[in-house]
């Protein structure tokens, strides 16, 4: 399995690459908590892997949250707003 085919989640998930000192990521894991969106949380500093993708992903930067959708796409730190709009045109 390629990388790329390993950080894709299922229809209406998402994955999430996290770290656990990261107060975006913890804020936008309690708001998809509430919402019942169904996610993958990966701490990049527990995964070298994770964190290359995040870096190819980013510019070369290690910036979390970053967000992989369904379709493969990623968002970077994206406003709740804009992650659920994405969710939902992609069911």
């Amino acid at each position: 399995m390629s990388n790329e085919a390993r950080w894709t989640p299922e229809p209406g998930a998402v994955l999430m690459f996290t770290t656990v000192w990261c107060g975006y990521c913890m804020r936008l894991k309690s708001q998809m908590m509430r919402a019942n969106i169904a996610f993958t949380e990966v701490d990049i500093e527990h995964d070298p892997d994770a964190a290359h993708f995040v870096e190819n992903h980013n510019g070369g930067n290690q910036t979390v949250p970053t967000v992989v959708f369904p379709d493969g796409s990623t968002m970077t730190n994206p406003p709740f707003k804009e992650l659920t709009a994405k969710l939902e045109a992609l069911a």
